[in-house]
């Protein structure tokens, strides 16, 4: 678990963390979202992915609950 933040190569998402099955996504325009109750090895797939918003947007909307915090 790490609770420092991943930049990740992303034409819309900054940077991720993890920390707490909660995942930080801090995208480029300054918002951070969070989702909730995430296991670890679903967060090493997004921090991974090919292309991380298409993954946070298939894997993560409509499937855990999320806020803007930020």
């Amino acid at each position: 678990m790490s609770t420092d933040w991943f930049t990740v190569s992303s034409s819309n998402v900054d940077a991720v963390k993890y920390e707490n099955e909660t995942v930080y996504v801090r995208f480029n325009n300054g918002t951070i979202y969070i989702y909730k109750g995430v296991p670890e090895q679903e967060f090493e797939n997004l921090k991974n992915a090919s292309s991380v918003g298409s993954y946070l947007h298939r894997n993560f909307k409509n499937v855990y609950p999320y806020e803007r915090i930020e």
